[in-house]
């Protein structure tokens, strides 16, 4: 009897460690596909970004950031402080299509760091008639209200 009742017991706790090592394998799929949905929208906004960029609208452009006093931007001008400064900056930098040229990013590296937070790395290539201006960027996303938005941009050209 205490045979089969052992036999039982371990029967029993190895199917209790196979469902759980299932659930755990399903957590795992789940979280994966939850990561990658998540950069595939991060970098989404990227490449709205750059069509924005590209069709000549700043305003478009400056969507991808967050509409915050708190936004940084660090480049060739030093830091930036909130979004009207920067959306400014831009347009005084690039008053029209020729100073705008043709953009192109690439991401180097994208972390999903957690539920809203995310560290982009990345190249941008400007494509003018008479320079070919390239750098490195850094860019802090946070999930504010459900949408991803750039609340730190550093850009070294």
């Amino acid at each position: 009897m205490k045979s089969k009742m052992r036999t039982l017991i371990s029967l029993c706790l190895g199917f209790c460690f196979l469902i759980l090592v299932s659930c755990q394998q399903k957590e795992t799929v789940y979280k994966q596909d939850s990561l990658e949905k998540e950069k595939a929208t991060i970098t989404g906004v990227l490449m709205q970004q750059k069509e924005d960029w590209n069709a000549f609208d700043i305003d478009g452009f400056m969507e991808g950031y967050w509409k915050s006093e708190k936004l940084s931007f660090i480049g060739s001008r030093g830091i930036t402080r909130g979004w009207q400064q920067t959306l400014d900056n831009y347009k005084e930098s690039y008053p029209d299509q020729a100073a705008m040229g043709k953009l192109d990013f690439e991401v180097i590296e994208l972390d999903v760091i957690g539920p809203e937070d995310a560290i982009m790395i990345g190249r941008y290539t400007l494509f003018r008639e008479k320079d070919t201006p390239s750098g490195l960027f850094t860019l802090r996303w946070k999930k504010i209200a459900g949408e991803w938005k750039i609340v730190s941009d550093q850009t070294c050209g």
